[in-house]
């Protein structure tokens, strides 16, 4: 059955009326609704603010590094360490390296431009703090309804946003209504605002249907893949914070790495690939393993040979990261509503930051939503907010950063230097402005152009397999829903995918999600196997045909990444 068959036969949905609805229980959507209530508090007025989350809680499905400078937690909760904010690693000592296949060169600190330094920042797990901000929004009246997806986008007459209606529960994957059915109920809000990270669903949807992009760049994309591990205490720095460019990229590849030493011997490790990469053999979880056995990175990991501690694979996990930058973001606003965070694109990529730029837009709409109610406004635009943003460090801090991303087009060796001297020399007052034209699916090459990379087997110990990984991610889908993960045209993975580019699909997704296997007549099929997706949302970028469209499975559904 169709949706609207559904709604014809079990509605009409239940409603609730909110001032605000905040889609999304991440650091840009907890920040927005904690600062209507905080507005609402110092005016003495009452505002309803609800938001909705499709984790199983706040902080489920959130993944960064994660440095965090606290510049925007400053501004919302100056009194955020006697609150308990889960700040406890201050930033001890920093290093970036070039590396080669077999060695590694430290640009010395005081090299390192504004952007890459970390001196007053905070090592944390940014689950820990999404779920504080989650109690701190409750606190302060904020309604969040976890595990509840947002499916759909609900319009009025005039053709602004009204509100969301949550996913149907129960629905079979023929798509028929089971025996444990529940129809979705629609959100409804003077505005409402998006904060659903990065390619949002809902998110896309509105950048299309109102051409916020229209006069941008393509957006940019990189696909983020982390594990958590617990090492010896000789091998744990406290504090540390090291990233890496160079191997196993080659020049032409966008790519780069951090560790981070945690507190409690704990390392978060990660590798960014970004999805502009042009030859479809090339895998971002390979290429993460492989990185690992460089003898800079290997050195924290191993050490029984020593007598120490054997090094543990906590957890695992990824993430699409907005990286376009200043010149890809859109217009923020529509008549209704607003995006923010990585729904819109604010992360620092120069910086390797974006909690803290999300939690200022969220910040800032929440000024612009709250004055709009109070003046007895709804469903127009939010003008003040884009203008405050201009206004703000956070235009400030990303304008300086406009062209870090575009300068790698041109390799690993020049953009490193051009962005060296922009940031170091220039202090990121280029006069002008480097601009990029395609999106980042339009760079993939066909496979004729192009060498296949043979990546080594994991060993089980320093490197894994996806399945095994996707396991520790805690990844989980009721299996009776139909698959989340769509196709236009159900035959295009075979007679286009496979047959130019060898199936990347099969190489792009960090979880297994996609397998080509053969049918009893041995012709080729593509088999989708959603309950290993973690939510990362890179085959909805990636998919050089955009024939994949990522859909919201059921509320509750997807990884939980607890501590990390």
């Amino acid at each position: 059955m169709t949706n609207q068959e559904i709604l014809n036969q079990f509605g009409p949905r239940e409603a609730m009326e909110y001032d605000v609805v905040v889609v999304g229980a991440g650091p840009a959507g907890l920040s927005c609704a904690i600062r209507l209530k905080q507005l609402a508090a110092e005016k003495g007025k009452d505002i309803s603010v609800v938001v909705l989350e499709k984790g199983a809680e706040p902080g489920a499905h959130i993944l960064s590094g994660a440095v965090l400078d606290p510049i925007a937690l400053n501004e919302l909760f100056p009194d955020w360490k006697a609150l308990g904010a889960p700040l406890n690693q201050p930033v001890t000592d920093e290093a970036m390296l070039f590396l080669s296949e077999t060695s590694g060169y430290r640009t010395p600190n005081f090299l390192l431009p504004k952007c890459s330094q970390n001196h007053g920042n905070y090592i944390i797990s940014l689950g820990a703090l999404t779920r504080w901000l989650a109690t701190q929004a409750e606190s302060l009246g904020v309604e969040i309804f976890p595990g509840f997806a947002a499916a759909e986008i609900l319009y009025n007459e005039s053709g602004a946003v009204r509100g969301v209606a949550t996913g149907n529960l129960g629905v079979g994957k023929d798509g028929e209504p089971g025996e444990n059915f529940q129809i979705g109920m629609e959100l409804l809000a003077k505005y409402t605002v998006f904060a659903e990270g990065s390619r949002g669903h809902l998110g896309r949807q509105l950048i299309e249907r109102y051409k916020l992009d229209e006069g941008c760049d393509p957006q940019s994309y990189g696909i983020g893949i982390k594990e958590l591990w617990e090492v010896d205490p000789a091998r744990h720095e406290p504090g540390l914070v090291v990233h890496t460019a160079g191997w196993p990229m080659n020049d032409s590849t966008y790519g780069g790495s951090f560790l981070y030493h945690m507190e409690d011997n704990k390392i978060a490790l990660g590798f960014i690939t970004g999805l502009n990469y042009a030859n479809p053999y090339l895998s971002p979880f390979e290429e993460f393993q492989r990185w690992k056995t460089h003898p800079n990175i290997r050195y924290y990991l191993e050490g029984e040979d020593k007598g120490l501690k054997p090094a543990k694979r906590l957890a695992y996990g990824a993430r699409a990261i907005t990286a376009g930058g200043m010149m890809s973001l859109p217009k923020t606003v529509f008549p209704g509503g607003a995006l923010v965070g990585c729904d819109a694109g604010f992360l620092n990529v120069s910086r390797i930051k974006g909690s803290h730029t999300a939690m200022k837009s969220g910040m800032l709409a929440a000024q612009a939503a709250y004055d709009a109610v109070a003046a007895g406004r709804q469903h127009d635009e939010l003008a003040a907010y884009p203008e405050a943003f201009e206004q703000s460090w956070l235009y400030v801090e990303l304008n300086k950063s406009r062209n870090f991303k575009a300068w790698f087009k041109y390799g690993l060796t020049v953009g490193s230097l051009m962005n060296g001297f922009e940031q170091f020399g220039l202090g990121g007052h280029m006069p002008w402005t480097i601009r990029r034209d395609k999106p980042d699916y339009a760079y993939l090459k066909p496979a004729s152009e192009c060498t296949p990379i043979v990546y080594p087997k994991p060993d089980g110990k320093l490197t894994f397999d996806r399945l095994s990984s996707v396991y520790i991610s805690s990844a989980n889908h009721e299996e009776n829903q139909p698959a989340h993960l769509t196709l236009k045209d159900a035959s295009v993975p075979v007679t286009i995918n496979l047959k130019k580019y060898a199936g990347p699909e099969e190489r792009y997704c960090p979880a297994g999600v996609y397998e080509f296997m053969k049918n009893d007549d041995g012709t080729d099929r593509l088999q989708i196997n959603a309950a290993n997706c973690v939510h990362c949302k890179t085959c909805d970028i990636k998919d050089p045909t955009q024939n994949i469209v990522w859909v919201t499975p059921e509320g509750g559904g997807g990884p939980n990444y607890a501590g990390m």
